[in-house]
């Protein structure tokens, strides 16, 4: 990969991973207009790294909390944090399972320019349907199990390409009644346990197939995400609570419609 790839991908995925605008279809728009190679999997684990520090640290406090209240209450002692450490750890299930037993037959029927524009229009005017009539009132630590379970299985459908993770989950979790910002912030603890287990499977991967790597690029891709993640998140939270998720649903129909007109016009 060139340097200027590296920057491009970098930010692209520091930018998208935690907005509700699916980082999948904007990855693919370099390779489709600039004819660029796969950038690989050595190059995907350190983009992965680099958004995962970010929403570590920016959520540094809640996690310390959320990992103390766990432990304790392997002790018998509960508490809110304790709670919502276990509700975290259950909404992962549903998505670490499909995974597991769909990753291969997504990857190979669904991965495709043509289902990235549909799903991201379908499940941009679900985020808007989500916003626009659902009550928003309840907030994270109100969680109750049930709830935590539709949102776990909402996640698992971002595994199809274009849905968008973050999206999926926020457009669940205002449709059960959490408030914009409490739904964002679920979201972003989810996003912690979906990416460790994402770049495990890659960096298994890639240690099952030795090759030399660009430690140069791998370095760099890990600080830009790492740096255009933080700031996305820090934003995004002041965003949603001023403009809701009107901003992101508009950017998705455009994006959508314009992938597939471009996707049109290359065809013929």
């Amino acid at each position: 990969m060139s340097t200027i790839e590296v920057i491009i991908l970098s930010l692209i995925q520091g930018l998208t991973e935690f907005l509700p605008i699916s980082s999948s279809a904007h990855l693919i728009l370099p390779s489709a207009v600039f004819g660029w190679q796969d950038q690989g999997i050595a190059f995907d684990v350190a983009v992965h790294v680099g958004t995962l520090l970010a929403v570590m640290l920016y959520f540094r406090q809640d996690i310390g909390n959320l990992t103390v209240g766990w432990v304790k209450s392997l002790g018998g002692h509960h508490s809110t944090d304790s709670k919502l450490a276990w509700w975290v750890i259950l909404a992962t299930i549903p998505a670490a399972l499909a995974g597991l037993l769909a990753a291969d037959l997504i990857e190979t029927f669904l991965r495709s320019p043509w289902v990235i524009a549909i799903t991201t229009i379908v499940f941009g005017l679900a985020l808007w349907w989500a916003d626009v009539t659902a009550k928003q009132h309840i907030p994270m630590n109100a969680l109750t199990l049930k709830q935590t379970l539709f949102i776990g299985f909402a996640q698992a459908i971002a595994l199809i390409p274009g849905t968008s993770r973050s999206g999926i989950t926020m457009t669940a979790a205002m449709l059960i009644g959490l408030d914009k910002v409490s739904a964002a912030r679920f979201s972003f603890l989810l996003s912690i346990p979906i990416i460790v287990l994402s770049g495990g499977y890659q960096a298994s991967k890639l240690l099952s197939e030795p090759a030399e790597y660009d430690m140069g690029g791998i370095l760099l891709g890990v600080l830009l995400s790492f740096i255009s993640a933080t700031i996305c998140i820090h934003f995004f939270l002041k965003i949603i609570s001023r403009m809701g998720m009107l901003p992101f649903v508009i950017y998705r129909m455009l994006l959508g419609i314009g992938l597939l007109a471009f996707l049109s016009l290359s065809a013929n």
